[in-house]
């Protein structure tokens, strides 16, 4: 074997090594624990002040209170029990005003699929409890939505205001 070629071996080896471990890596990253998803893309978080029940009372009280339209109420822990599999507290509350929704999806029918509203309520294993739902600037970037500033805007502080209503006593 040439200089040449063992030199290119050697070249050859140190490039697989690298690309194995960034491989490596990144299946490493995915499948990260649970705390790897409270870092979900567009997602806003907060805590609650509230333990998990009261938190959930006290979101869909300012929902009615805003004369807003509650959808449904998801138990996923209660989904999840059914199934034989452990879950933290979890609940999805779906909700929307429709005038306000429907203004999404003229501007992109895809954006249905985040329409109506959805807010998670979910305890940790430290018994936080946290309320979590989707950016509506993302929600916007995501479906291109350029021409609805002010419904993304209004949409974007009713959500904020909804679950701040359960950060401070």
């Amino acid at each position: 074997m040439t200089r040449f070629n063992r030199s290119l071996r050697a070249i050859a080896m140190g490039v697989s090594l690298t690309l194995t471990a960034a491989a490596v890596a990144a299946v490493a990253a995915v499948a990260e624990p649970a705390a790897a998803s409270e870092k979900a893309q567009g997602v806003v978080r907060v805590q609650s002040a509230y333990g998990f029940d009261d938190t959930v009372t006290r979101i869909k009280a300012d929902i009615a209170g805003k004369g807003i339209r509650f959808f449904t109420e998801i138990d996923q822990a209660g989904l999840a029990k059914g199934a034989d599999i452990d879950l933290k507290p979890s609940k999805l509350l779906i909700f929307g005003n429709p005038p306000l929704g429907a203004q999404f999806l003229t501007s992109n029918p895809y954006a249905g699929l985040d329409w109506p509203v959805r807010i998670l309520v979910t305890q940790d294993a430290d018994g936080r409890v946290w309320v979590a739902y989707t950016d509506f600037a993302y929600i916007a970037d995501r479906y291109d939505i350029r021409d609805r500033p002010a419904q993304i805007k209004m949409a974007a502080e009713v959500a904020g205001s909804i679950a701040g209503s359960v950060t401070s006593r």
